[in-house]
């Protein structure tokens, strides 16, 4: 299969910083956008200013307002975005194709993972998933990025990491593309939970004993999925969990520290901030952890404080005072 030539669907921070990984590895790359007048814009200065001020672009990259053919697509719009963008795509271009999805949700409604969707959609197109630890000033910068790439034929994803793979930007082939899915999802919302103990000033102990059971939490619900365990211990679980749930260059983080310091979900989002997949994606794995029995309380309590059913002291004096268990 050829893997030359990319399409990055999404005109954010994170498609343009994409955009520039695939062409640093050597991959003339065409960024989609909104606009006509976005591209003329980025094609111009060499630069996506209103998704990374002052980050110059490589000569291998061209902006462009449609799809039009490609080796490999890949998709970098929010996760509450995926269907809408595929639904207004023709099925051809990206029938038989790579398709690499790189938002990090679960969709509303639906409780559908991103390569679900894609299926649902563009049912002959070839899903992978690209997750990990990755922030998009990072990779655009050409700084040491590491991330996991799974997809269902070993070959096929083995191929397509190393045709993505540059200098600097290392995305390592697996199988389990279930369990990085829902890693992926699940750390934006125990992401949320830690910025909000950082917001409350409840200490570093607090939020190291969060990203533990919050841990062990996501390893319920990806055996309950069907993925593996295993995967959480690499790249796109523990990686991914530890930078966001640790650095305020994470939205979700951000965001959990604005609702510790007591402010609401509307008046944050009022307010001008970025995404956070976390808030969408938080009452869609409470529902998805109710219809699979998993227990998961630390899912529950950051629904209920997006939901503005409850403040963060009460939900941490509700999750202390939960029975004392032996540690599995």
């Amino acid at each position: 299969m050829r893997l030359d030539s990319v399409a990055v669907i999404g005109g954010g921070a994170w498609g343009t910083a994409l955009a520039q990984a695939t062409a640093m590895a050597g991959r003339p790359t065409t960024l989609v956008v909104r606009t006509a007048e976005q591209a003329d814009a980025i094609n111009a200065g060499r630069s996506n200013e209103a998704a990374l001020p002052g980050q110059k672009l490589l000569p291998g990259i061209s902006a462009a307002h449609r799809l039009e053919t490609a080796d490999i697509v890949v998709l970098a719009v929010p996760a509450q975005a995926t269907r809408t963008l595929l639904s207004g795509l023709a099925t051809e271009l990206l029938a038989g194709r790579p398709v690499v999805l790189s938002a990090k949700g679960l969709e509303t409604g639906t409780l559908a993972r991103q390569s679900e969707i894609l299926a649902d959609m563009s049912p002959d197109a070839i899903g992978f998933v690209l997750s990990g630890p990755s922030f998009a000033a990072d990779v655009a910068a050409g700084r040491p990025t590491a991330v996991t790439l799974a997809g269902d034929d070993a070959n096929l994803t083995s191929d397509l990491a190393t045709a993505l793979a540059g200098p600097s930007f290392r995305p390592y082939a697996a199988d389990d593309r279930i369990g990085v899915e829902v890693a992926g999802a699940l750390k934006n919302v125990y992401a949320l939970a830690c910025g909000a103990v950082e917001g409350a000033g409840l200490g570093a102990s607090a939020r190291a004993a969060l990203i533990a059971r919050g841990y062990a939490e996501m390893a319920r619900m990806v055996i309950a999925m069907g993925g593996s365990a295993h995967t959480l211990t690499g790249l796109a679980g523990l990686g991914d969990l530890t930078l966001t749930c640790t650095s305020v260059q994470s939205r979700n983080y951000q965001f959990g520290m604005a609702l510790g310091a007591g402010r609401n979900t509307a008046d944050i989002l009022a307010s001008g901030a970025k995404l956070a997949e976390g808030v969408a994606t938080a009452p869609v794995a409470a529902a998805l952890a109710r219809s699979l029995d998993v227990d998961a309380p630390l899912i529950d309590a950051v629904d209920a404080v997006v939901a503005g059913k409850a403040d963060i002291a009460t939900v941490v004096a509700g999750l202390m005072s939960r029975p004392l268990k032996r540690e599995a």
